[in-house]
């Protein structure tokens, strides 16, 4: 009898065990419900007395904002949610979105969450103690937030330094921590559709930055001298929490060199100049623009100013690849299937890029179930030509100016300007998003002078 009992007892035991495991590991869509608020510490509980530094890094970085951002706010709330209501096909957005941008309250079930302006707990957005019990990922390829958090009795916390305790908590060092793939669980995103629309680690893994072991971290959290708590020892290296990215000027500012040349310094009234525009991504360790491809825009604008100041606009010269109507600014509409969302199906779109036609521009377009150009990358079934600039490449663009009988003899100034947008134009303006999410920032520009003889 009493071999029986032990034999029920050990095998309660093994299942207690294996579903405390279990629940544990849950990963990605798996995980929604699993876990409860109270089981995570608020960045404020963090940053109020020992980690007060890296607290008010993270407090100005977009990882303090990924849920309450405002085009973040309206993108969810205004086309994701409703759209998922309507179409079973992108049903699973409507939580799914949360898994990066409100982690603890998808994990806590509580989606889609109260919006920014109750101060909920999903205001926290991606918060110190979402990364710091994070263990690993579940699957082949990080990505759609299948990372594995495990809070267990919230006083273990993993970091990349050593294992060891603190005054609040026991710590695991944890080489994943430090790893592209752990920044890959929300950096690479597949569509309901199975296309790739978010794969800025992938990118990162197909480049040359990889092979030479250089992480996410290295450019996105970069190391100095200091101290990670108040109270504890100083390091040469500690990993600085800034998270600066395609929301920081800085960042993007000097992001791509270019050069422009002429192929004659001279010319006269009715001759051409054929001008070559060099780019080279001496900054990224994946392509750019990278993330939320689908909103970004980047473009080259050329003109010329002849010696008694007109100005002429110098339009790409078209190279015929697959897919170029894409990559050149359009008098064209697109977005038509925000119209799902705005319960309008006669919605005929807005227009495509809002930038001077004939611009060279560099994305990959995003097309709905039905072909169109989209903005929404829950409802992308295919991509376009990918015309992005990728790490360490140079690209080459040519402009022919036929001087009109008109230009004025001097010097004629050409210059060409590399502009990044977060958020296409006219789509911000459809939705009323925040003028600062459409602010063009010059990545850089160059200068070229030809002498226009009499």
């Amino acid at each position: 009898m009493l071999k029986v009992k032990l034999i029920v007892f050990v095998t309660l035991l093994t299942v207690i065990i294996s579903t405390s495991i279990f629940s544990q590991t849950k990963a990605g869509a798996d995980a929604l419900g699993s876990r409860k608020y109270d089981e995570y510490k608020t960045p404020q509980f963090c940053g109020s007395s020992c980690h007060v530094d890296f607290y008010q890094q993270w407090k100005q970085a977009m990882m303090s904002q990924a849920y309450t951002h405002h085009w973040d706010e309206i993108e969810y709330f205004e086309l994701a949610v409703p759209h998922a209501e309507k179409d079973p096909l992108v049903a699973e957005v409507k939580a799914g979105c949360n898994g990066c941008h409100a982690p603890i309250s998808f994990l806590a079930g509580d989606v889609p969450p109260p919006k920014p302006e109750m101060n909920s707990r999903a205001n926290e957005s991606v918060s110190c103690d979402i990364c710091h019990t994070v263990s690993g990922f579940e699957g082949e390829i990080p990505h759609n937030f299948n990372f594995v958090s495990n809070p267990t009795d919230s006083k273990t916390k993993y970091g990349p330094r050593g294992t060891g305790n603190s005054p609040e908590h026991k710590i695991i060092k944890s080489d994943f921590l430090k790893s592209a793939d752990f920044c890959g669980t929300c950096h690479n995103e597949m569509s309901p559709f199975g296309v790739w629309v978010k794969s800025t680690h992938l990118e990162w893994k197909e480049g040359p930055y990889s092979k030479e072991g250089v992480q996410c971290q290295n450019c996105h959290m970069t190391q100095a001298e200091g101290y990670t708590a108040v109270m504890g020892n100083k390091y040469p290296d500690a990993w600085q929490h800034l998270f600066h990215g395609a929301h920081d000027p800085g960042k993007v500012k000097g992001t791509i060199e270019l050069r422009i040349h002429p192929d004659i310094r001279e010319a006269e009234p009715g001759e051409s100049i054929k001008f070559t525009v060099a780019l080279f991504n001496q900054k990224t360790g994946h392509k750019f623009p990278t993330g939320s491809v689908e909103d970004r825009i980047v473009w080259m604008h050329v003109e010329a100013v002849d010696a008694k100041g007109n100005v002429y606009h110098l339009p790409v010269n078209k190279k015929g690849f697959d897919g170029e109507e894409y990559t050149i600014g359009a008098d064209v509409l697109a977005y038509q299937d925000m119209g799902i969302a705005k319960n309008d199906p006669n919605f005929k779109g807005v227009q495509r890029d809002g930038i001077p036609i004939g611009d060279r521009i560099f994305r990959m377009a995003y097309f709905d179930p039905q072909g169109r150009m989209t903005i929404q990358q829950w409802n992308t079934k295919s991509l376009g030509v990918d015309y992005r600039l990728g790490p360490r490449e140079t690209k080459l663009e040519y402009f022919t100016f036929n001087l009109p009988d008109t230009v004025a003899p001097g010097e004629l100034k050409v210059t060409a300007v590399l502009n990044f947008q977060k958020l296409v134009k006219p789509v911000a303006d459809f939705l009323n998003v925040p003028d600062e999410e459409e602010e063009i920032i010059k990545v850089n520009e160059h200068s070229t002078y030809v002498t226009v003889l009499p």
